[in-house]
């Protein structure tokens, strides 16, 4: 285990803690980390393209702020809000933004604490996603592993939130407890 190992976004007044790295497992190019707990707003849609109904949403409030001045000061998270299911065309997404104290919650926009956790964490392109998602979840749920899925949502964080396309690169979280 590495305590002493922060994870750290760039941001244009230095940079920014998110969290400890706990452990490196490199074989399998997974991290387990753990997230510091922060205050973000929130946005979520249900549409047949919540993505996208949700990231315009959460760009016309975020925007006029200046919150997308400085991702590493503001990092975006995003996760499935409820899940998609087969028998229904629609699903939700819902978007956070790392905000200050003074942000409250107006209109469509929620501000809410996050608690921070536990999550193994890996990276892909977003033409990877489904794949790299259920290896992370055999990893996790594996014998070998010493950590087992722990009951909250996953977190998807692009690298660059205005990436477009097969640009787009994501940090996956999932949330772990140790066994």
């Amino acid at each position: 285990m590495n305590d002493s190992m922060s994870i750290l976004d760039d941001s244009k007044e230095g940079r920014v803690r998110m969290g400890t790295i706990r452990e490196e497992i490199a074989d399998e190019n997974i991290r387990i980390v753990e997230l510091d707990p922060m205050r973000v707003a929130t946005v979520r849609v249900i549409s047949e393209n919540p993505e996208n109904d949700a990231w315009e949403k959460l760009s016309a409030w975020a925007n006029p702020l200046g919150l997308f001045a400085d991702f590493g000061k503001h990092p975006v998270f995003g996760f499935n809000n409820p899940n998609p299911s087969p028998r229904q065309k629609e699903y939700g997404y819902e978007f956070w933004i790392r905000v200050d104290s003074q942000i409250e919650s107006e209109g469509d926009i929620e501000v809410k604490e996050f608690q921070g956790g536990l999550f193994a964490m890996t990276s892909c392109k977003i033409s990877e996603m489904g794949d790299v998602y259920r290896n992370l979840w055999k990893w996790v749920n594996s014998s070998e592993s010493r950590y087992a899925w722990r009951e909250d949502h996953e977190l998807e964080k692009p690298r660059n939130p205005l990436a477009t396309g097969n640009e787009m690169e994501f940090d996956i979280y999932m949330p772990v407890q140790v066994v």
